[in-house]
């Protein structure tokens, strides 16, 4: 005689694995049982179901493997001090998506999130994925050992769990997934790497570039495409070693001269924004050796040798939370603000860096380049990657022939214009006097911070 129920048993995880996140009354239906009866199923298949959610919001879904391995695994988060607690655990589930508990985190979430179900990765962990210049030296480099795609941007959500687990030790922000990557943490705590001295700086800096370009840099992977490499550098009244170093080419070539221009454009940028209301600006310094312009910038998500601080870039805050597909820095703070998860006083800093930011020139104010701290309310992080991208040589080496058209403000932006444009005019006027900057690229410098000058008087 056939158990009781051995059809809906048979059928269960089928029809679970159609849907993630489903109710009890939704999966009994399918199945042709009571709910006390799915009740007693569930539990003959504990080790596969997951359950989450309390009373009438709990859900159910099957679990499914990551290479293998069922085992859900735990996020770690590490803080100023440079402790670290687990926070959360993550769960892959049938048919695709996952499961993370990040209500009690102080991470802001939707409505659908609250009860720990995604339809992807849960969004902090996007901002943590190799991407950018780094990402595809580190993906470059461990694509074999880590049997992942060479190319970062074809890696599946399972690709990325896979890749932080196994080798995310120092992402960008704080959190770090996976016991394998915890404990490579750490061991580099029991045996840090000693930071470079002044007098070694800029001859290891020619090294470590000459390593980035021909080999892959299996370590931070900080987002963007300029070509830079990770490092650890002992400075006097530095909040931390941790520096990104953005570097340029070393062959005397006009577009190479002028990528050069640019990074000291980046340092002056970076110093003339942090006098804007409010607004702080990451640390920057230039550093010359072997024909090579290095921009080292220090790290904001970084305290010390081993504290680190929550970080989120507004690319990704606005995909989970807004979803509103504009690019607009002020358009998208407003938005947040309007739903309390920006303070007035940051919407206003972000115009105040809007505004600067297209005087400048800088034509590359993408949503990746914006980003904030996450604690409840979203708190503006330092500014980064300020420069006038408009002068960026063309994809072929040529030199672009471009003449800079500074923005208008409508009447109620010109407060906020007027104090951008002061930045802006200072920026200009100290690039066009920086003997580090190439004479015609000085001129061009000084045209820009006449024009402002002049339109600041009409406006």
């Amino acid at each position: 005689m056939r158990p009781p129920n051995q059809a809906a048993r048979n059928q269960l995880t089928t029809v679970l694995g159609r849907r993630a996140g489903v109710s009890a009354a939704d999966l009994a239906g399918p199945l042709g049982v009571s709910i006390p009866t799915l009740h007693r199923l569930l539990h003959e298949q504990a080790g596969r179901v997951l359950a989450a959610g309390a009373a009438r919001r709990r859900r159910y879904a099957l679990r499914r493997p990551l290479r293998g391995e069922l085992a859900e695994l735990p996020l770690y988060e590490v803080d100023r001090d440079g402790r670290a607690e687990r926070v959360a655990q993550l769960a892959l589930v049938h048919p695709e998506g996952t499961w993370m508990d990040l209500a009690d985190t102080g991470w802001p979430l939707v409505d659908e999130a609250r009860d720990g179900w995604w339809g992807g990765l849960p969004y902090p962990l996007y901002d943590m994925r190799p991407q950018g210049y780094m990402g595809r030296q580190f993906a470059r480099a461990e694509h074999r050992e880590l049997a992942v795609s060479a190319n970062p941007e074809e890696w599946s959500d399972d690709d990325i769990v896979h890749v932080l687990n196994r080798s995310g030790v120092d992402m960008s922000g704080n959190l770090i997934l996976g016991n394998p990557a915890f404990e490579h943490w750490q061991a580099g705590k029991l045996l840090p790497p000693e930071p470079l001295k002044p007098r070694a700086l800029g001859r290891t800096y020619a090294s470590l570039a000459e390593h980035a370009i021909a080999a892959g840099v299996a370590a931070s992977s900080a987002a963007g495409d300029f070509p830079k490499f990770s490092a650890l550098r002992d400075r006097a009244g530095s909040a931390t070693p941790h520096v990104l170093v953005k570097f340029s080419g070393a062959d005397g070539s006009p577009a190479v001269r002028r990528w050069a221009d640019l990074l000291v454009c980046e340092h002056l940028a970076a110093e003339c924004a942090g006098t804007l209301p409010g607004i702080e600006s990451a640390r920057t310094r230039i550093v010359g050796h072997a024909g090579r312009t290095f921009l080292e910038v220090e790290r904001f998500d970084r305290h010390g040798l081993f504290g680190r601080s929550r970080l989120a870039s507004l690319a990704t805050l606005e995909a989970a939370l807004l979803g509103d597909g504009s690019t607009d820095w002020t358009r998208l703070a407003e938005r947040f603000a309007a739903i309390g998860l920006v303070a007035p006083g940051d919407v206003e800093r972000v115009h105040h860096l809007w505004w600067y930011g297209r005087l400048i020139a800088n034509t590359d104010m993408h949503t990746g380049n914006l980003s904030f701290r996450p604690q409840g309310l979203l708190a503006l992080a330092p500014a980064y990657d300020m420069l006038p991208m408009l002068y960026a040589p063309l994809p072929g080496g040529e030199l672009p022939t471009r003449t800079f058209q500074p923005p208008l403000p409508l009447p109620p932006q010109r407060s906020t214009w007027t104090t951008a444009c002061a930045a802006a005019t200072a920026f200009w006027t100290r690039a066009s006097q920086d003997a580090r900057i190439s004479e015609g690229f000085r001129q061009a410098c000084a045209v820009n911070a006449q024009r402002l000058q002049q339109i600041a008087e009409r406006v």
